[in-house]
């Protein structure tokens, strides 16, 4: 059925297999599944490249750069397409659209009262009135810090998506005071979903803690099992059993790892000379590239095993575990994806111009190298 009338906006995107796309609606508290299974591949081989994206996208939703929000980008698993959803306007007057851009860099807005769209309404959802927490940095608040206490805890209802073997997993806070949960649901969706409140111990504040919600996440099969691999804020990595994501259970995560103070934005799972690895990248450090075979049998750890205190990044702990090896990238990834088996197309924050463009990185090598100027861009001769 078609229920585009009830989309009040498009913020996290995931695909799939077959080419449904998931779409979070924060605003209204459900999740949409959004039809694209007839998609198909136009082109064997090519690249995404579409530098001031965010200006390109205003001008196809007839507006200006200042008035978009780019929120999550996806690629259709079968076409290798990019879609992004995105915020046109602000506040009361915001408008969600999702945009597609092809496999010759062009842009399309998508009509979606053309596509079949089914939706899931989520249940214990923070109400719209409650607010962000202003705590500051120690001196007076910034207008930045202000403007982040006016924000709405429904903004957090639906933070990272996974799907696996027909079953969608939603991360989140709830309404309740141990409030991060997991949802679960299966696909197509038939109105039901249990909910699993999680706590986790977190190396850097020395506690553990259970409103924090998952920031990304996928299943992968650790140990013979098929596990849930979390990262949250500030970042500890843990891993959750998926046998215990069941009717309202309070679950504790076993944490294995940590990143140090950071927020992590998009795990990705590749494959570099046949081996499994994760792509974690964070809006406060250089991506990390996590083997999964340093995660089995990985130790779990809780307060038992540290000193008391919190631990910040120059703590010669941090970081902690299989968390794998820090590389070079280009710039700031914000949303990334895989394109191909060799590639990645990443939304990126240019680290001179500061322009956001859309860039297709290799994931042996994720790096421009139109903002270096090392031996190789000198000539050997001289005129």
């Amino acid at each position: 059925m078609t229920i585009t009338n009830q989309i009040r906006s498009l913020g996290v995107l995931m695909f799939s297999d077959e080419g449904v796309l998931f779409v979070g609606d924060n605003i209204s508290g459900t999740i949409h599944a959004i039809d694209l299974t007839t998609e198909s591949k136009l082109a064997d081989k090519f690249e995404i490249n579409v530098y001031n994206i965010d200006t390109q996208i205003a001008a196809v939703l007839g507006t200006t750069q200042g008035n978009i929000q780019l929120n999550d980008l996806a690629v259709h698993p079968k076409s290798g397409e990019v879609y992004l959803s995105v915020t046109r306007g602000h506040d009361a007057e915001a408008l969600p659209a999702l945009v597609k851009v092809d496999a010759e860099g062009q842009l399309h807005n998508i009509d979606l009262s053309t596509l079949e769209i089914t939706t899931q309404a989520l249940h214990n959802l923070p109400d719209h009135d409650r607010r962000v927490a202003l705590r500051g940095t120690g001196s007076a608040p910034t207008e930045k810090e202000i403007a982040k206490s006016k924000r709405s805890l429904r903004t957090l209802s639906i933070v990272a998506m996974e799907y696996h073997k027909g079953e969608l997993f939603v991360s989140g806070i709830s309404n309740e005071e141990f409030c991060s949960v997991l949802r679960r649901m299966p696909y197509p969706f038939n109105g039901k979903e249990s909910i699993s409140n999680i706590e986790m111990y977190h190396i850097v504040h020395d506690n553990y803690e259970s409103r924090a919600p998952i920031r990304s996440m996928l299943v992968k099969n650790i140990d013979g099992i098929d596990q849930m691999i979390a990262a949250y804020t500030c970042s500890p990595m843990v891993l959750i059993p998926l046998d215990e994501l069941q009717g309202n259970a309070k679950v504790k995560a076993r944490t294995i790892g940590d990143m140090g103070n950071g927020q992590p934005i998009d795990m990705v799972p590749f494959r570099l000379n046949g081996e499994e690895m994760l792509f974690v990248t964070n809006n406060s450090r250089s991506p990390l590239v996590i083997p999964v075979s340093g995660l089995h049998n990985a130790k779990v750890v809780t307060k038992k095993d540290f000193k008391r205190g919190p631990k910040l990044d120059l703590n010669p702990l941090m970081p902690f575990g299989p968390i794998g090896k820090s590389i070079m990238f280009s710039g700031a990834s914000l949303r990334i994806d895989l394109l191909n088996e060799k590639q990645f197309v990443s939304l990126n924050r240019d680290a001179e111009m500061g322009s956001l463009d859309l860039e297709t990185v290799f994931t042996a090598f994720p790096f421009k190298m139109h903002n270096i100027i090392g031996e190789k861009d000198i000539p050997t001769e001289w005129a």
